[in-house]
């Protein structure tokens, strides 16, 4: 099965900024077969640059949130569906700025993951730990907790999910998780997914936080490392492309 290479802009880009990243990734590709499925996922204005761009080509579009809502009067929301409108393949729900910085609690990450489930959108979901929790032992704890919401609701849907471990001390610090410490984690998932779904092979869960080109190899070469979520360095397209060629599947 081969790895999955997300990219999350984050609240970066410009149309100009945009045109020149994507077009390197695709000048980069050429004559060549990725090593992993690509995804971008993008701020919201941008959906549809990056769908007349990317159509036809080996890298996949996302969003970087949905509402948990279908529709109705949720000023500056955008539904699944409409996601769905501009072919987005994917969107991350639940990452930790979110939780952070906009109070998503468990149950509204599940939603969400719901919601774009249900509209054909595969939900790119983030669980993942504060240096608190990790230092006072809770880490096991806390991961598990978040992805058995989501678990409880989608049921049986859960093997059509994505799953993304990001220790939050890690996200756009520079430290990262040690490939052991990764691994320990990600198979910990793997368990819990293993026991809520007859096809736990279908599930890809990614490591992110600061995965880069100098360390992702010996990250995603660990045995339940399915690929990576990608923050700065997909801001760069020959640290993306990279990372994506050290993705063995």
């Amino acid at each position: 099965m081969k790895k999955l290479i997300a990219g999350n802009w984050k609240m970066n880009g410009s149309l100009a900024a945009n045109q020149t990243l994507v077009q390197a990734m695709l000048d980069g590709l050429q004559g060549v077969e990725p090593m992993a499925e690509m995804v971008l996922c993008a701020p919201s204005p941008y959906l549809a640059q990056l769908q007349a761009l990317l159509a036809g080509s080996p890298i996949a579009w996302g969003s970087q949130d949905v509402s948990a809502q279908e529709s109705g009067a949720f000023t500056g929301e955008i539904s699944a569906m409409m996601l769905k409108d501009f072919a987005c393949r994917y969107a991350i729900v639940g990452h930790s700025e979110r939780r952070q910085y906009h109070a998503e609690t468990d149950a509204t990450v599940a939603a969400k993951a719901q919601r774009a489930l249900a509209a054909g959108v595969t939900p790119i979901v983030c669980v993942g730990e504060t240096l608190t929790e990790r230092e006072s032992g809770q880490t096991e704890a806390v991961v598990k907790r978040q992805l058995a919401a989501v678990i409880h609701a989608v049921t049986h849907c859960t093997s059509e999910i994505v799953v993304a471990y990001e220790p939050v001390w890690a996200i756009g610090t520079g430290k990262t998780a040690t490939p052991e410490m990764a691994q320990a984690v990600h198979a910990v998932l793997r368990k819990q997914i293993a026991a809520a779904t007859q096809h736990p092979e279908r599930v890809k869960i990614l490591y992110g936080g600061s995965m880069n080109a100098a360390n992702a190899a010996s990250l995603l070469a660990q045995p339940d490392i399915d690929g990576g979520l990608i923050g700065g360095a997909s801001l760069k397209a020959a640290d993306f492309l990279q990372i994506v060629a050290s993705a063995q599947p």
